[in-house]
Order: structure tokens, then sequence, then C-alpha cells
């Protein structure tokens, strides 16, 4: 006769809100750390719209005369463009996104050892981690 299977038992419904808690803390901190590496400052002259739209242009006028190489790097330079141009039209609003940071990334980090040090290097603002409660010295 095979051994009895025994039944698991059920997660507590303090355990249920502690993950789903943990995991909404997470979707903000993410959210916020992808939208300020989305618009971290690149070096060199800066791209406008318009000036995107003149070389997708170019890329248009030169495509049908361009040797199989050429091409192809014209193509990827106008999908890479393309995205840019998308980009640049998306509108984020990253003062909610980092309140909503704000509200999570203490308790987030602390569960997480991550430190002042780690969340400066990943980009976050001085006052922002002031903000959140998070200061040099680990408190």
């Amino acid at each position: 006769m095979p051994p009895k299977k025994r039944a698991k038992p059920g997660m507590s419904p303090e355990h249920k809100e502690a993950l789903a808690l943990g995991r909404e803390q997470g979707r903000a901190v993410r959210r916020y750390l992808e939208a300020l590496e989305a618009h971290k400052p690149k070096r060199g002259r800066k791209r406008t719209p318009d000036s995107i739209q003149k070389r997708l242009a170019d890329i248009e006028a030169r495509l049908p005369s361009a040797d199989p190489l050429s091409r192809l790097q014209l193509v990827q330079e106008r999908m890479n463009l393309q995205s840019e141009l998308a980009a640049k039209s998306a509108t984020v609003d990253l003062g909610a996104l980092e309140q909503a940071f704000v509200k999570a990334a203490r308790e987030y980090g602390q569960r997480k050892g991550i430190t002042y040090a780690a969340w400066r290097e990943a980009g976050v603002d001085a006052a922002v981690l002031r903000a959140a409660g998070i200061r040099r010295g680990g408190e």
C-alpha cells in the first residue's frame, strides 16, 4: 500500500499579504529604476525628433540604391531611429514613479540587503533616498 500523501497546509492570509506587498514594492522599485535608466542624460549632442525624421528620410532615399550589406545596416539604423522616436514621444510620469519608489524603497532595501551606496550607484538621487528614509549609515 503506497504511503499517504500529507496535505500541505495552506498559506495564511498574513503570508499572502506579505508576498503581495513584496511584489508591489519590487514593481515600484523596478519601474523607477527603469525610468531613471531610460531618461539618463547621454553624452554628445542631443537628437531632436526633427533631426531623427531627417535622418529617416535620408535612409529611405539611400535604401533603393544601396548594396546588400549597406542596405542591412541602413535597415537596422532605421529600426533604431524609429524606436528612439517612439521613446521620445512616450511620456513618463517620473514624479508618480518616484513617489511609489519613496514609499517602497526603504522596506524593500532592508529586506534585500541593499545599501545606500548601491542605490546611489544605480542612479537614485540622494534627495530621493533621503525622502525614502534611506541614510548613508544604514539606519
